[in-house]
């Protein structure tokens, strides 16, 4: 799905938007984090855990990248919280 880097980056880049907007809660993130965080999450959920899981369809591995993001912004929360309370 995610053959080259530019597709890493563009569906990173959209990746990286869906799973913000779908978390709740403010992200005081910009976007290229948005977008660094989209490619890590289409590569490591879209490309090796959907990958491991045998999924050949697009929409689950789209969905797989996504939730896989979401996780992701999630522990960027948790690691910025901790790191601020210091």
């Amino acid at each position: 799905m995610f053959d080259s880097f530019l597709g890493y980056l563009i569906g990173g880049a959209v990746i990286g938007i869906l799973a913000r907007f779908i978390k709740p809660g403010a992200d005081p993130m910009g976007w290229i984090l948005t977008i660094l965080l989209g490619v890590v999450g289409a590569w490591l959920g879209g490309g090796i855990i959907a990958t491991a899981l045998g999924l050949t369809s697009s929409l689950l591995i789209w969905v797989v990248a996504i939730v896989t993001a979401i996780v992701l912004l999630f522990l960027y929360e948790a690691i910025r919280s901790k790191s601020a309370k210091k």
